[in-house]
């Protein structure tokens, strides 16, 4: 039976692919570069936590298909003062997030018009300029934003495949360019750790999905099959791309690269190849920017029902879009672009894609504990009840988790604690003015 929801599952795996491969994978490159070989380990254990994280997303999916996404799947499990703190980091995150996206994209400009890299306020100003064109493109309603994220997805594989492409070439005509140049750096548990923190910037969005869930068609069976086929097909892609760079470019002029992927393509083919590589590149930020825009206008609207954020953040247009809470995401990524321009590009990228991981950790090790939580509990609607799998996989990604929260540092452990801290006396403040507000209605209704 027809719906009058506008997104199936292409279109929420095309959002998956589309918020994990964005400028991450791109950039990524060179802030790994300096870990060497240890950045191949932490590939590896990201990936596999990536998974474990997508598979207990897909399980709440499946458990509470009419929930609208990880706000509701973590009040179910520990209530609603977790569930604030969570989400709250995770809230932050994703402003964050589009912040990242348009430094990313500007790097990758900046090598095709060398202004932006050589004028300290063009850079920051063409980031914010950004930022607005996807909160003018979001505004206009989800079918104009997921037809822009279906095309962009389609064209961000290109450049992907242009690396795999360039690394299958030259390991069959000179394979010794593979082993001329290898990073140096010893291979460390820290090291390691470290990289695969980085890296996990490059999977972040595996839950993207669900967010918007109430404009999702038959959300039960289309948010499991889309997020698992979303994550799969980008592991997959990413397990390729990552190695090349990393073994073709020497490691110190990677280290210091703001477009690695170009640069690629620059030394071993020529100066145009790596301009067209570069517009690729770009499409593929600016498809990521647009569908984190969107992610970052639902999950506000989605604290804004559950009477966390004003009432007045939930307020759609005509086109079904939610105004004031794309205003408000798109002025915080501002804000956060223009107090990281003292960085260079590549360092600003580094700086805010480790705020942007270490945000997002707790999201993930909650819904990891409260899936087994639930589980134990029996509360998962007949989801894995007899199956020992998911409890493992909760278990597994929980450790995963720790790992990452090692990886960041003590610096980061600090940074996360004290933003969930201060959701505290929102959380507090919020309650009291919906506790006076509502007297007021009952005295006046009386």
């Amino acid at each position: 039976m027809k719906t009058n929801k506008p997104m199936g599952f292409w279109m929420c795996t095309a959002l998956i692919i589309g918020n994990v491969i964005g400028m991450g994978i791109f950039m990524l490159p060179a802030s790994l570069a300096p870990y060497g070989f240890n950045a191949f380990i932490g590939w590896a254990i990201t990936l596999f936590g990536c998974l474990l994280i997508a598979q207990i997303f897909a399980y709440f999916a499946r458990a509470f298909p009419h929930a609208d996404g990880p706000y509701a799947y973590t009040r179910t499990a520990f209530g609603h003062v977790v569930a604030f703190a969570i989400l709250w980091c995770y809230w932050v995150s994703v402003c964050i997030t589009n912040s990242t996206l348009a430094i990313g994209i500007v790097g990758y400009l900046s090598s095709v018009f060398p202004i932006l890299a050589e004028n300290l306020m063009l850079a920051p100003a063409c980031a914010i300029g950004l930022i607005w064109f996807f909160v003018g493109v979001n505004l206009r309603g989800v079918h104009t934003s997921g037809r822009v994220q279906m095309t962009t997805t389609l064209l961000k594989i290109l450049p992907m495949v242009a690396v795999l492409i360039l690394g299958g070439y030259l390991l069959v005509t000179d394979a010794r360019v593979f082993v001329a140049q290898l990073p140096t750096t010893a291979i460390s548990l820290e090291a390691s750790a470290a990289a695969g923190t980085i890296a996990l910037f490059a999977m972040l969005g595996v839950e993207s999905a669900t967010i918007p869930a109430g404009k999702v068609e038959d959300s039960e069976r289309t948010i499991p099959r889309a997020t698992m086929a979303g994550t799969m097909i980008t592991a997959v892609i990413y397990i390729g791309v990552s190695a090349i760079p990393l073994l073709l470019i020497p490691q110190t002029e990677l280290a210091n690269s703001n477009a690695p992927i170009v640069d690629l393509f620059q030394r071993y083919m020529n100066a145009d190849s790596g301009a067209w590589i570069a517009l690729f590149v770009i499409v593929s930020g600016l498809g990521a920017l647009n569908g984190w825009t969107m992610i970052a206008g639902e999950m506000t609207v989605s604290m804004s029902n559950h009477g966390i954020f004003p009432r007045f953040l939930k307020v759609h247009n005509s086109r079904g879009a939610p105004t004031s809470a794309l205003v408000v995401t798109g002025f915080i990524a501002s804000l956060m672009i223009g107090m990281n321009y003292s960085h260079s590009l590549a360092q600003g990228f580094t700086l805010l894609s480790l705020m942007v991981t270490v945000a997002n950790m707790p999201l993930y090790l909650i819904a990891a504990l409260g899936l087994f939580k639930l589980w134990k509990q029996g509360r998962l609607n007949g989801v894995g009840s007899r199956s020992l799998i998911l409890p493992s996989g909760a278990v597994l990604a929980s450790l995963y988790c720790v790992w990452v929260f090692y990886g960041v540092g003590a610096e980061s452990l600090i940074w996360v604690t004290v933003l969930g801290l201060l959701s505290l006396p929102i959380y507090v403040l919020r309650q009291r003015w919906l506790r006076q507000s509502s007297q007021q209605a009952a005295t006046e209704k009386d």
